[in-house]
């Protein structure tokens, strides 16, 4: 029985932008923060979907400005840090320096799991700024933990307090989100943190199996509000974190109302649900983007192929965010062998 305490970062308020396309109300955004902070949780996301300057056309446009969404949580925050996403190459240095004016405490700079580098210059700027700096290695089930560790040490040394294992995509399986975590904990001398997706339902266990092996920082959203499945559901990793023997410092019987007396009647009226089904399961199956989904269904009803094909055989080829254009040749060429067998 271990006795660890975690740092509980929610993701409702960022992550939970993708289910709503972006247009969170910011009377809804204002009631959960209130209810997060008061039940605990040591750090919350707040941004678009896509991170700061995600508000454009290729990503989508949020019912509120960035600077709305971030002074008007900063306002109502008694306990927990402030924190937002970046992409370099969404989001810019500027937009994190704003970001910080309006009280942000924390930032994690994004990156592709095999593009550290990129990283370098926000992670550099945002530890001189004075913020809790945070890699996030996003499609991490795509390389092998070595590979992973050795990206994550380059954050670290750009000044990064922490490297989050990022399974985006749903994909990783019990074993996998192990041995990344401890190939991240052998290399680094910062804290790692877990950040699951619930693609192939594994989201609690996998987060609970990265705290067993050593992870210090988990993610979660209330009622698994994400993209895709969803992430970890926030009160059900809280429940089973307790009974776990670990201390994440937040009263589970809160986050359960705000789950079900917040985030559920926000999805009802907004006409969305968060769930597994066919389609969230096929991208995790097949361990891709979410983006991918709409392109294969076109390319499968234009050659007349299923679309789960599609998206597997994308996972196969390892194509990652911005080879959109490929998956039409790869449903010509399944097509044609198709034919030809």
């Amino acid at each position: 029985m271990t006795t660890q305490r975690l740092i509980i970062s929610d993701v409702t308020l960022r992550d939970g932008m993708h289910a709503l396309s972006h247009r969170f109300e910011l009377d809804d955004m204002l009631a959960i923060a209130r209810a997060l902070d008061d039940a605990g949780v040591d750090i919350i996301e707040v941004s678009h979907g896509d991170g700061l300057g995600g508000n454009a056309l290729t990503y989508g446009f949020s019912k509120h400005t960035e600077e709305e969404y971030i002074v008007s949580v900063a306002g109502v925050l008694q306990h927990a840090k402030l924190a937002a996403l970046l992409l370099p190459g969404i989001g810019t240095i500027d937009d994190l320096e704003r970001a910080a004016d309006w009280g942000i405490g924390t930032v994690r700079i994004a990156t592709h799991c095999t593009e550290a580098d990129i990283a370098e210059q926000h992670i550099r700027y945002a530890v001189r700024r004075g913020l809790d700096t945070v890699g996030f290695l996003m499609m991490s089930h795509m390389i092998p933990p070595a590979a992973l560790a050795e990206q994550a040490a380059l954050m670290e040394s750009y000044g990064a307090h922490c490297v989050y294992v990022v399974d985006s995509a749903g994909a990783l399986l019990m074993g996998d989100a192990a041995d990344r975590v401890d190939a991240l904990r052998q290399r680094l001398s910062c804290q790692v943190g877990y950040h699951a997706h619930h693609n192939l339902g594994l989201g609690v266990a996998n987060s609970i199996i990265a705290a067993r092996h050593g992870a210090t920082r988990i993610d979660g959203s209330l009622a698994g509000l994400g993209a895709g499945a969803g992430n970890a559901p926030l009160e059900v990793f809280a429940a089973v974190a307790e009974r776990e023997g670990f201390e994440t410092g937040c009263r589970l019987y809160a986050l359960m109302d705000a789950a079900d007396q917040l985030v559920r009647p926000m999805l009802e009226r907004a006409g969305r649900s968060v769930r597994i089904d066919g389609r969230s399961l096929s991208l995790g199956y097949a361990g891709v983007y979410s983006s991918f989904l709409l392109h294969a269904q076109r390319a499968a009803e234009r050659f007349g192929l299923d679309a789960r094909d599609i998206l597997v055989e994308l996972g196969r080829r390892r194509m990652v965010g911005g080879q959109e254009d490929m998956i039409l040749d790869v449903a010509v060429e399944l097509s044609r062998n198709k034919d030809a067998s």
